[in-house]
């Protein structure tokens, strides 16, 4: 994972900085891709949009409080891809999710405040994230994973971003990934 977040190319400066502090605390902390390190650990997300590339899965996230993004903790694994495709595949309980690329979509240094989570407390910590660009069958049955969120949902495109409670996540995460994936897809 180290060499495919070295060779990938930023966006903008949000992700130049954070791509920066990635690989920094992977080259110091062997334990990155572990939740055991309460400091920071690795993450990986999906930007979940449909065949006609017009719609974005989001799921209503029980600790944020808000429509979100899905994806989850890599927990030793460091193909962040097959993350996040189990984790769409158990967030929204569908089974038709492919990844558009094997190539990272996105970066991110998250900051999460903490929580608590299964009846533990949960330190302020980041999240050191990957996006990538999967697709599913908008027409599949979605269904709610009572333990992490309480609503899964298609919307438009646009919609997807002003559902999200979280200003951060709307004005430079989400506008973003909606804003590459009309850019990969304007032509086609």
């Amino acid at each position: 994972m180290y060499e495919e977040i070295k060779a990938y190319t930023p966006y903008n400066v949000q992700e130049e900085k954070d791509r920066k502090t990635i690989l920094a605390f992977l080259e110091k902390y062997p334990d990155a891709f572990e939740r055991s390190n309460e400091l920071a650990h690795m993450t990986s997300s999906a930007w979940v949009t449909n065949r006609d590339h017009d719609r974005i899965l989001m799921a209503y996230h029980n600790i944020y409080d808000s429509w979100s993004w899905l994806g989850g903790h890599c927990d030793g694994n460091t193909n962040c891809l097959e993350v996040a495709i189990k984790e769409v595949k158990e967030e929204a309980g569908i089974s038709s999710v492919v990844a558009l690329s094997d190539k990272i979509f996105s970066l991110e240094v998250l900051s999460v405040n903490a929580h608590m989570k299964r009846g533990n407390y949960v330190p302020t910590h980041l999240h050191l994230n990957v996006t990538y660009l999967l697709e599913a069958d908008d027409h599949e049955q979605v269904r709610v994973k009572d333990d992490e969120n309480s609503g899964v949902a298609w919307f438009e495109m646009d919609e997807a971003v002003e559902r999200s409670n979280e200003k951060w996540f709307r004005d430079n995460i989400y506008s973003k990934l909606n804003e590459k994936l009309r850019r990969q897809y304007e032509n086609n």
